[in-house]
């Protein structure tokens, strides 16, 4: 049913702000400027996913609902988009196994630089079946517009997801039996908990179970990137050049990669870069986790 996070969406209250951070740490300019009656909204696209971010404009009630949203949750990964190939059959399968999708709805955008359009058929679970995390599913007409490099050692896409869990065993039933993932890896470690690691496309989605006092036990949180760079000591010089506060490079815990995390400029969103090798690619199950 799934073949690829389509894209993220986060929300900010302030969009020019987010878009110079994200130019800085990703090295690429946004390529795709949209909206609606309640927001305003760009894209950076890479090879494999795009990054939305969405920020409340106009006085409407969508807008306000946004404006609440963030007031009550902060800024951040806001919602997890899924490509699929087939919107209809992917709410079929959705509504059989109790997701409560809802009917599939054709949508279109257009870019307010370029006036181009983008059309796509999208249908959403109830966040309720999904453990608090806001999930859409996406057949695209057309493939969107891809961000272009503004510098050395640019981010070449998204390398993996972590959505953080107080309840790993029904996070495992949603996101491999009921939504069909791969599960790659399920480890437990006594320093940094239990961790889970599904393929999605070329890419992962790592959930992560580290015992919290207070957690929230009923809803999961989309917590925190792992972008994928061809050299991240190239993009580390990048970033420290740019001011950003980058930790020294050290050997991620999957098998072949080399990982740093970025500590400022990325608008709070746990981040790290990520350099990955053939061998690794090809291994996906050697480690335990970048995280």
């Amino acid at each position: 049913m799934i073949t690829a996070i389509d894209h993220l969406v986060v929300l900010v209250s302030d969009l020019d702000e987010a878009i110079a951070t994200y130019e800085t740490l990703l090295a690429r300019a946004p390529a795709w400027r949209g909206g609606d009656e309640g927001s305003d909204n760009v894209l950076f696209t890479f090879d494999n996913m795009s990054l939305e971010f969405m920020a409340p404009a106009g006085t409407s009630q969508s807008a306000e609902r946004l404006r609440t949203l963030i007031k009550l949750q902060g800024e951040g990964i806001a919602s997890l988009c899924f490509r699929v190939a087939d919107a209809n059959a992917a709410r079929y399968r959705l509504d059989r196994v109790a997701l409560q999708p809802t009917p599939v709805a054709d949508v279109e955008g257009r870019d307010r630089i370029t006036g181009a359009k983008l059309t796509w058929k999208r249908t959403r679970t109830a966040t309720e079946t999904t453990r608090g995390v806001r999930m859409f599913f996406l057949e695209l007409g057309s493939e969107r517009p891809h961000s272009q490099v503004m510098g050395p050692a640019p981010v070449v896409g998204l390398d993996h997801l972590v959505i953080s869990t107080s309840d790993p065993d029904r996070a495992a039933a949603l996101y491999g039996a009921r939504l069909g993932l791969d599960m790659a890896l399920d480890r437990s470690q006594q320093d940094w908990g239990r961790l889970m690691s599904f393929h999605c496309g070329d890419l992962r989605i790592e959930v992560v179970h580290r015992p919290v006092a207070g957690s929230d036990a009923k809803n999961d949180k989309l917590w925190g990137v792992g972008w994928r760079v061809d050299d991240v000591e190239a993009a580390r010089e990048r970033l420290l050049a740019a001011g950003l506060t980058v930790t020294a490079s050290r050997a991620g815990r999957h098998a072949d990669t080399r990982v740093v995390t970025v500590r400022s400029g990325t608008r709070r969103i746990p981040t790290l870069l990520v350099q990955r090798t053939p061998l690794q690619a090809l291994d996906e199950a050697a480690g335990a986790g970048d995280e």
